[in-house]
């Protein structure tokens, strides 16, 4: 275990923090971004407009948030990332879960998309046997967390793939529909699909369901997206009943959750004031350039690249290593976004994390020094990050201008990250309006029970009819 000389933490160089600099965003640049966003999200909304929004604004069809008072048993299948969950959901006074996380092979994330959802239906089948279940028609409730139009509550068609996900033959196409046929083909078991949902979505309805107050979901992982509650009025594509349903006994309407598919803000060229020489190259390199330009500013699956090449830049300019690199760090996609909160999980003066994972990189003689400047950088990343999100989520509070509101966030990058929620709540409340009030609460499972919530309460409704 290395430890500091002298107890003294060294000193950020001037020219390493001239190189980091494009990485601060000022408050007034953090402002721009929430007019930009504003405007975004409106063109989004309107009809005439939405074809050529960068920001889709899909409605989801979800109209009522939970009870409290949802019961019974439900099947949530979440699909989001290189594994996806089957969940066995008890919804009662508490909320009980069974689950298996099952792998989704690279192969089979960039092959024909036939072979992607017979291998989710063959592990649904594998989950229901292994339970006895399968004389019982329980409802489910499919998270599917890639852009996508919603035409129904059961009815969603994938916008593009995201995520590292290429499956051919499924952009454009009703996803139920494809799962459907894929279980249909087996006919072993028997599954009622009641919603299918974002797991944005999911992280709302699960928050809200103790904390009737929530009106916004975040996440913040591998991908990053908001949805949030709109008034009916201002959803231009809104082709539903204007009416139905009411929230219980109360006589406002709450309108609908719309799923903002955020990631892609600035794909149209609004945010090259906030981008970076790194940012346009993390693009370039991309498996899908010129899209989701904001999800590859914030979000876990692209935050690691971005302290990597401020890295390799620092060591190539002599400022880190004695100007010294590696084979691994060289490496694309070596410095994993884990490493960013490991590093920043030292305490201040101790840089055993940052030691331990420059070893793992290769970079066995790195110094106090060595290890201040690499801080610096993932300091520099994850503040970007958390403050971008940040004024996100401070502009949906200002167009909800309730007087205080939950937002439920989840995702890898807001849990494990040991400051983000602070970073994002300094944030937020530089930007919201005066006299509304937030809190951002970290949603249990929104893309398990979340889905299982929406089946739930679309099970509740039907039933009412």
């Amino acid at each position: 275990m290395k430890t500091l000389c002298n107890n003294k933490v060294p000193k950020v160089p001037m020219l390493v923090k001239e190189i980091c600099q494009e990485l601060v965003l000022s408050q007034e640049a953090l402002k721009e971004v929430c007019d930009r966003l504003q405007e975004e999200i409106n063109k989004g909304l309107g009809k005439e407009s939405n074809p050529e929004a960068t920001i889709k604004c899909f409605p989801t069809y979800v109209r009522e948030l939970p009870n409290g008072k949802e019961k019974g048993r439900f099947l949530a299948l979440d699909l989001g990332g290189t594994n996806f969950r089957v969940l066995l959901i008890e919804l009662g006074d508490k909320c009980t879960m069974e689950s298996r996380i099952y792998a989704v092979p690279q192969p089979i994330m960039i092959g024909p998309g036939d072979g992607l959802f017979d291998h989710i239906a063959e592990c649904l089948a594998s989950f229901i046997k292994e339970r006895n279940l399968g004389t019982e028609l329980l409802p489910l409730g499919f998270t599917f967390s890639f852009p996508c139009k919603q035409e129904g509550l059961t009815k969603a068609r994938l916008a593009r793939w995201t995520k590292g996900f290429k499956c051919e033959g499924v952009e454009g196409r009703d996803v139920v529909e494809l799962l459907k046929k894929a279980i249909a083909k087996r006919g072993d078991v028997k599954i009622k699909i009641c919603a299918v949902l974002n797991d944005t979505t999911g992280t709302l309805m699960s928050c809200a369901w103790k904390n009737h107050n929530c009106r916004v979901g975040l996440i913040v992982g591998t991908g990053t997206n908001a949805c949030y509650m709109e008034k009916i009025e201002k959803v231009e594509l809104w082709d539903g009943d204007l009416e139905e349903p009411r929230q219980d006994d109360s006589h406002e309407f709450l309108g609908v959750i719309i799923n903002t598919e955020w990631g892609a803000f600035g794909d149209n060229g609004c945010l090259d004031f906030v981008r970076t020489e790194y940012d346009n190259t993390i693009d370039r390199e991309s498996l899908n350039p010129g899209k989701q330009l904001f999800e590859k500013m914030i979000s876990g699956m692209y935050m690691g690249e971005v302290a990597r090449q401020v890295i390799v830049r620092l060591v190539a300019e002599g400022l880190l290593f004695d100007g010294k690199s590696s084979d691994i760090l060289q490496e694309k996609g070596s410095f994993f976004t884990k490493y960013i909160s490991e590093i920043e999980s030292d305490e201040d003066g101790d840089f055993n994390n940052c030691y331990a994972i420059l070893e793992e990189l290769g970079l066995n003689n790195a110094t106090d020094a060595d290890c201040a400047n690499v801080r610096h950088v993932c300091e520099c990343v994850s503040r970007r990050a958390a403050y971008l999100a940040g004024a996100g989520v401070a502009l949906l509070l200002n167009r909800i201008n309730e007087e205080s509101v939950s937002v439920a966030v989840d995702g890898s990058v807001y849990r494990f990250h040991p400051h983000f929620h602070n970073l994002m709540v300094e944030q937020v409340s530089q930007l919201i309006k005066p006299g509304i009030k937030f809190d951002l609460m970290l949603s249990e499972d929104g893309s398990g029970r979340g889905a299982a919530l929406v089946a739930a309460v679309a099970s509740r409704t039907s039933a009412m009819r």
